[in-house]
């Protein structure tokens, strides 16, 4: 079983003012899935908070990492920023993949910059912050989220002997 962690970077939601709906959705959709979620919190739309969490989940062992909210075009939105900061290697296809599917329900998916990327055997994603998009871009994207988990983890296993 893969231990996940679920970040939601929201100002509103750090400081209590906005309940995490996004979150809960996240982990409902892990857990239907089979997949552990140990650590989730929110947290403000700061850079150098989203870089430092990233990282100490990562860091931690966590195998997969996702993130919700951050990746507009507000000033505050600085989540994508953050996680290219943190992550070693590139994984664009999954948000090329997700905002293709989304294009299929709204235009407006273009406006996405979320990122995907690797850091040490940990996959950090960054998903978008509306409760509806959050479960339609992870259902479409575990089922290959997780075979790239088996891939990283097999990695991690060869590296180990």
């Amino acid at each position: 079983m893969y231990r996940c962690g679920v970040i939601t970077v929201s100002d509103k939601g750090a400081a209590g003012e906005r309940e995490d709906i996004s979150g809960a959705v996240i982990r409902e959709v892990l857990r239907e899935a089979g997949l552990e979620v140990t650590r989730y919190e929110i947290i403000p739309d700061d850079l150098e908070t989203i870089k430092s969490r990233l990282t100490a989940y990562a860091d931690d062992g966590l195998d997969l990492i996702l993130t919700t909210g951050g990746t507009g075009f507000s000033p505050r939105d600085v989540t994508p920023e953050a996680t290219k900061a943190v992550t070693e290697r590139e994984a664009p296809g999954v948000c090329e993949a997700i905002r293709a599917h989304s294009m299929c329900i709204t235009n407006r998916a273009m406006l996405s910059r979320a990122v995907c990327g690797i850091r040490g055997y940990s996959v950090i994603l960054n998903l978008p912050g509306s409760p509806k998009a959050v479960r339609e871009s992870l259902e479409y994207v575990l089922d290959a989220l997780v075979h790239g988990l088996d891939i990283l983890s097999a990695s991690a296993s060869d590296c180990a002997r």
